[in-house]
């Protein structure tokens, strides 16, 4: 295995919603399709994977409090973190280094009520 992620699934119980507060706090477009009758919103990505998608289905439930992925924070974290609160979310941990150059990272609770990181080596 040489990368263990290949796909995520970001709950939600408003897509428009979760699309609006994502493509805001990323500052980027999210591609909607269905699979099935399952409605989401799929994150940018270059070949080869990994991404992943909002989702809208009753089998999966916003969370606060379970796995937790982080998003990439591109090359300034400060300003992710800006927009959050304005898109409709709340930074639960502010930017930390993670020491020996090895990064940083954030924590934030999304418009649906997940928990997600951001990293950022800056």
């Amino acid at each position: 295995m040489q990368n263990p992620l290949r796909w995520f699934e970001i709950a939600t119980t408003d897509l428009e919603r979760a699309v609006r507060f994502y493509q805001t706090v990323f500052a980027t477009e999210l591609r909607r399709e269905t699979c099935g009758d399952i409605a989401m919103a799929i994150f940018p990505y270059a070949e080869p994977f990994p991404s992943g998608a909002l989702v809208a289905m009753p089998q999966l439930q916003p969370r606060d409090n379970g796995t937790l992925i982080y998003l990439d924070g591109g090359d300034d974290l400060n300003a992710v973190l800006a927009r959050i609160p304005a898109a409709g979310g709340q930074v639960v941990m502010e930017k930390t280094d993670l020491g020996n150059d090895i990064g940083h990272i954030a924590l934030f609770i999304d418009s649906e009520g997940n928990r997600v990181g951001v990293y950022s080596q800056h």
